[in-house]
């Protein structure tokens, strides 16, 4: 089954383009081109890795981010940046994001990045899983 992506970001252009580069890569790529629309498909939809670019007008990547995590905690989130906002990407480290690079980016770095946070996404929801099993074997006193 392929990792299903949301993509996040203001200039359509670069979205469209990276979500097809991605998509030829095996990737199920979907687009948003700002928060509110990233925060609905979020919660509508199953979604593995979040792309989410950091400065878009409304609402921030920062923001959005933080919706993101309170809606879908285990949704992992990777932060693209320009060199301006380092440091905001670092905050959204802090909030929960997977990782951040630096736009452009080569699309390797961004697969690799991909494929490790959707790695970490099932170890969290293994470890749920297993969590739950052990709470009803131990209700049902097996």
């Amino acid at each position: 089954m392929a990792v299903k992506i949301l993509l996040v970001d203001d200039e359509e252009e670069f979205t469209n383009s990276l979500a097809q580069r991605l998509e030829t890569r095996g990737f199920d790529v979907h687009t948003a081109y700002n928060g509110d629309d990233a925060l609905t498909r979020v919660r509508d939809h199953e979604v593995d890795v979040v792309i989410l670019d950091v400065l878009m007008p409304g609402k921030s990547g920062v923001e959005t981010l933080r919706e993101i995590k309170q809606l879908k905690p285990i949704t992992e989130v990777i932060m693209l940046t320009g060199q301006a906002t380092v440091d905001t990407a670092i905050e959204g480290m802090k909030l929960g994001a997977y990782d951040y690079l630096m736009k452009p980016t080569e699309i390797n770095d961004l697969v690799e990045k991909i494929t490790k946070a959707t790695a970490r996404k099932t170890e969290h929801e293994e470890r749920i899983r297993d969590a739950h099993i052990n709470t009803i074997v131990k209700r049902r006193g097996w």
